[in-house]
């Protein structure tokens, strides 16, 4: 493995906004590293996060230099993207999710890490959420065990008749979301099926599992907020429909690109939380000593345009208590269209 395969640099920009930012004082280095997706779409310049640091006074090409990594799917190479990011000794890293924050952690208790990860406590990566201890805090985007239950009471209010609900998840978390899923399910009479996630995550893939879920007789899909998911939502979505099966994401963003409706945190939220976390650190503070943030702002946004495609109609009694509701194709009201 090389490592110019997983490090997106503008190394022109870089360097001329080196020379200006010395001229006017310090440098400051981040380096943003995700699981997947194109190094070139991580995090690009529109999302939110980049103007809450302007709105903090750090700018990229100014005071503030970015390195960019990407593990692009290949959970095997997760640790020694892990190691190469922290010999190049960034001022703080910003990463996620779960898996690639763990490697992270063993490759350094020295460095900065502002995380965006769930259930960071069961998952041994920080001691409490008021006190996380050691050189990682951020913002967990769960929304507990009884919210995620929600997600499928949500989705059944629209599709009644589905009992087999596929589970769009990694084989890494399957056993925990299956979990989850099995005990909501009772309550509403619904059982999981189909297969997870394999490795690489890659469009062959979420081909391969879709293909499964409608052999498997899947009535509706429950996505989880797993990165890849993140990253491949244009490609679940269009999937989705293709295979014409209800489907419930965790980010408005997969409804903004057609998917019928989503139930989560919101990440602009969480993202200008992040960057103000990140420049506590660089002004002096400890990550130990910032507590744990967890996501308050949840959202249930609906497209009713998606709904009629599929033949749905959305109860009034959930149209009544939604946040946002659709009514046309691709929105991407926080990010470009390559990007939404």
């Amino acid at each position: 493995m090389r490592r110019r395969n997983f490090i997106f640099g503008l190394w022109a920009l870089a360097l001329t906004g080196n020379a200006q930012a010395q001229q006017n004082g310090k440098v400051h280095r981040i380096a943003i590293v995700s699981t997947a997706g194109p190094p070139a779409h991580l995090l690009s310049r529109d999302w939110p996060m980049w103007d809450e640091f302007r709105r903090l006074g750090y700018v990229e090409g100014q005071n503030l230099l970015i390195e960019r990594y990407s593990g692009e799917g290949r959970a095997e190479h997760y640790p020694e993207l892990a190691r190469d990011v922290v010999r190049r000794s960034p001022d703080v890293i910003i990463a996620f999710p779960n898996a690639l924050v763990l490697d992270l952690k063993a490759s350094t208790t020295t460095i900065p890490i502002v995380a965006i990860f769930a259930f960071p406590v069961e998952a041994g990566i920080v001691q409490s959420l008021a006190r996380p201890g050691g050189n990682i805090t951020g913002v967990s985007m769960d929304i507990g065990d009884d919210q995620w239950g929600k997600r499928i009471q949500l989705l059944r209010q629209v599709v009644p008749q589905a009992t087999r609900l596929a589970l769009l998840v990694s084989l890494a978390e399957r056993d925990r979301y299956t979990a989850l899923m099995r005990e909501s399910g009772r309550v509403v009479g619904a059982t999981p099926v189909g297969p997870p996630l394999g490795r690489p995550i890659d469009e062959a893939e979420y081909r391969r599992v879709f293909a499964a879920f409608a052999q498997d007789g899947a009535d509706a899909i429950v996505v989880d907020d797993g990165f890849d998911n993140w990253e491949n939502r244009r490609l679940i979505v269009e999937l989705a429909e293709k295979h014409r099966l209800p489907a419930i994401y965790p980010f408005r963003e997969f409804v903004d690109t057609g998917g019928l409706m989503s139930y989560g945190a919101s990440i602009p939220d969480s993202a200008r939380r992040v960057a103000r976390m990140v420049v506590q650190i660089l002004k002096g503070a400890k990550p130990a000593d910032i507590p744990v943030l967890q996501s308050t702002k949840f959202e249930l946004v609906i497209n009713l345009a998606a709904a009629k495609a599929l033949g749905l109609t959305m109860p009034a009694e959930l149209r009544a208590v939604a946040d946002d509701e659709i009514d046309s194709g691709i929105q991407c009201g926080n990010y470009p269209l390559p990007h939404c």
